[in-house]
Order: structure tokens, then C-alpha cells, then sequence
């Protein structure tokens, strides 16, 4: 424990001193919330030096970065490429559900994967293990560390496109998608890649999609579209939440997409379930975000609202490429105003290096220390709801108590 705790202790010692030998320590926090995409199936020379100079704290592939020849060794020299580069480890990430999600495919020489549905047929946890062990490897090995996936989403609408019809969700049942979602993420971790739970508050119930416009879920979504988010929080086994950007009026009055919500993101997914850990926004230039809000609301709307990373993948057709020094030059924009709190940016950064933290170090420990801290506070939330229960009993008792005893006292008069 005394070893974990020192290592840790250097590893932020060295952020520190990195920040404070900075001129420019804000543009660097800034950096740590902004993953961004690569246009080509090469290292992208404005990306690296994005990346050299901290301005870009993670980036993302998609199939259009995937190398067709010699696929595998070119794509690991592309990501020690821009891993070497960052000042700060990177977050090199990808969307590597399986099935119909699937980056690398078998046409570049990569391993069958299958789709969530199929994994969780007949509720099969060794099948789970198979092939989310064998995505795991695979990124590990092409260093990639943070997978978008599990999809958590529960198969409510079955004309749902997004979701359901791709067979992106485990399952319709609750308690079944949190098991497997459990299974998944412990063979990512076994090799050290981050997952991220995706898409809170649940898009499962939309009739809509959001790459293409608004999905307003407030007429179809239910409460039991939380209950895997707090199954698998309360279990220690989850490293990142990714936003959905669906509508729900009961949620938001105002009628904000998720991603833009504090209600929702503040509200719910940090105060009533507890999550204290890094999220992560889905594509900001996805239609529903993008036709529907300005770049400037949408970064300040989704910063106030507890996002800690954005995505801007410049991979959807129709958007607007969305440019680093863009997206630096509104948030700094906004702090410097005041719209944006300092406080609100070293918060997210906080968070982000905790998670990078793990990437650097064994995080067996790591993880064994905060699956029993949050065990503990399970067992110390319990403990205090049948101290209240109590409390409320003995109340209750001497309320009817001093009813008799007052019934009694007007009797003898």
C-alpha cells in the first residue's frame, strides 16, 4: 500500500512540477479535456505537435486510421508515436464494442469480435470473457488504453436503430447487462485498458439517433435505464462515464441534451449515484449537439454541466471541423470571463490525472483499494439507513407514547 501510495505520490509530483515549470499551466489543463481525431491512416503532423505540446490531452481512432497493409505493426508504431510526444501519458482511445462497433475488423488481419447481443445470449459470461478479453489483448497490444464500451444502454425499444438493432446492448434486463458489463470490464483491466460506460442517462428507449439529429427520450425512458450505472458504480468497476445526448424533459426541464445537462450529469450521474470519476462526452459534432447548438454554448453548456473531456472526433459528415487551437482559444475565452471557474477546470484535470495515473502503474492495487473503499461506503450507506430507519421507529414510538399519555391527561380532567 506504502509503495502504491509513493508512487502515486511522484507520478503527480511530476505533473506538478511540469505544470508549475509551464508559463502557461491553464493551457495545459485546458489540453487534458480536449480528445480530438486524426484525418489519415498515418501520424498526422498537426495532431503530434497538438499533442507535443500538451494542448491535446487524448485522441481517437477510427477504421479510416487503421493502416491496409501490415495493419497491425503500423498502427503500434502510430500510437508510440504519439504516446512518446505527450508531455502528459495520452488517452489513446477507440470505439471497440464488437459486432456492428468494431474498428478492427478481419480484414486487416484482427480477431472476430461479436456483437453485445451476442455475447450475453443465454446469459453466457464465459463468452463475455472470450471475446472481451480478445478485444482487450488487442488494444493493449496495439496500444490503445481506453476502450468506449461497455454499451450499457438496455434493449427497450426494439425499432430502436441506434442501440438495439445493431445489437449494441446486452440485453433488455437490467441486472443482466450489469453482469456482463461487469465481465467485460475486468478482462480490459487485466491488460490495463480503461473503459467507459456508455450512454448515461440510457439511449436504449429513443426513437431518434443522435448522429443525426434530436432524440427526445421523455416519453419512453424509465428509471430502470440508471439501475446498470449503479449497479456497476457501486461495484468499484468503473473507470469513465461516457454522456449520451439524448432529450429528457423529466430529467432536464429545460430540455437539454444530456452532454449540455448538470442536471442530469451534476444531478444525477454524480450526486444521486455517487460517480466521482472522469466523463467523457460523446461526439460534440454529432447532429443532435451540432445543428442545434453553437460551438461556444455547446463547450460552456457541457464544462458547467460536469464534462471533463470532450470529444471532437471530425469524422461525421456534414460538421464542421472543430480545430484544437479552436476549442483552447473558447475555453480560455470563457475562464477569463468568469463563465468558466478555474476551479471547475482544475476539478476535471484532477480527475483526468487520476485516471492517467493508472496507465503508468500496476493497477491491481489500485483497483483492489478502491473496489474496498467503495465496498465500505456501500456497507456505511446501509449502515446509516437502518440508523435512520431506527431513529425514525423511536420517534414514531414516543409520538404515540406521549398520545396516550396526553389521551390519559384529559381523561382525569
Amino acid at each position: 500500500m506504502k509503495k502504491i501510495l509513493f508512487a502515486s505520490l511522484l507520478f503527480l509530483c511530476g505533473i506538478t512540477k511540469l505544470i508549475a515549470q509551464t508559463p502557461d499551466s491553464l493551457s495545459i489543463k485546458i489540453g487534458q479535456m480536449i480528445l480530438i481525431g486524426m484525418p489519415k491512416a498515418e501520424v498526422d503532423p498537426i495532431v503530434l505537435e497538438e499533442v507535443r505540446q500538451g494542448k491535446a490531452g487524448s485522441i481517437i481512432y477510427f477504421e479510416k486510421n487503421i493502416p491496409k497493409t501490415n495493419s497491425f505493426a503500423e498502427f503500434k508504431k502510430m500510437s508510440w508515436t504519439y504516446q512518446q510526444a505527450a508531455p502528459i501519458p495520452l488517452f489513446i482511445s477507440i470505439d471497440q464494442e464488437g459486432g456492428k462497433v468494431n474498428r478492427l475488423k478481419e480484414k486487416y488481419g484482427f480477431p472476430r469480435s461479436i456483437t453485445a447481443r451476442a455475447m450475453g445470449k443465454d446469459k453466457m459470461l464465459d463468452s463475455v470473457r472470450f471475446y472481451a478479453g480478445s478485444i482487450a489483448a488487442n488494444l493493449a497490444g496495439l496500444g490503445i488504453n481506453v476502450n468506449f464500451a461497455p454499451c450499457v444502454d438496455l434493449a427497450v425499444n426494439p425499432d430502436n436503430t441506434v442501440i438495439v438493432k445493431p445489437e449494441r446492448a446486452f440485453s433488455s434486463n437490467e441486472d443482466s447487462v450489469a453482469m456482463m458489463a461487469i465481465e467485460y470490464i475486468k478482462q480490459h483491466r487485466k491488460v490495463g485498458v480503461i473503459t467507459t460506460l456508455k450512454h448515461f442517462p440510457g439511449h436504449g428507449s429513443s426513437k431518434e439517433d443522435t448522429h443525426f439529429g434530436v432524440a427526445d427520450v421523455t416519453n419512453t425512458w424509465s428509471e430502470r435505464e440508471l439501475k446498470p450505472y449503479k449497479m456497476i458504480i457501486d461495484s468499484g468497476y468503473v473507470d469513465a462515464v461516457m454522456t449520451s445526448h439524448i432529450v429528457n424533459k423529466n430529467l432536464d426541464k429545460n430540455g437539454l441534451p444530456g452532454t449540455l445537462s448538470k442536471d442530469i450529469l451534476d444531478g444525477i450521474l454524480r450526486k444521486k449515484l455517487g460517480f466521482n470519476g472522469v466523463v467523457i462526452s460523446d461526439d460534440m459534432q454529432m447532429h443532435a449537439i451540432a445543428k442545434n447548438y453553437g460551438l461556444e454554448e455547446t463547450i460552456k453548456l457541457a464544462i458547467n454541466a460536469g464534462v471533463d473531456i470532450m470529444c471532437f472526433s471530425n469524422n461525421i459528415a456534414g460538421s464542421e471541423e472543430r480545430t484544437v487551437t479552436k476549442v483552447h482559444e473558447i475555453i480560455r475565452k470563457f475562464v477569463e470571463s468568469g463563465e468558466l471557474s478555474k476551479a471547475r477546470i482544475d476539478e476535471s484535470f484532477h480527475r483526468i490525472m487520476k485516471l492517467k495515473y493508472r496507465l503508468n502503474h500496476n493497477p491491481d492495487e489500485i483497483y483492489r483499494r478502491e473496489l474496498l473503499a467503495a465496498q465500505q461506503q456501500a456497507i456505511a450507506n446501509q449502515n446509516l439507513a437502518v440508523e435512520n430507519e431506527e431513529k425514525a421507529k423511536a420517534i414514531e414510538e414516543k409520538y404515540k407514547e406521549e398520545m396516550i399519555n396526553f389521551k390519559k391527561s384529559k381523561k382525569r380532567k
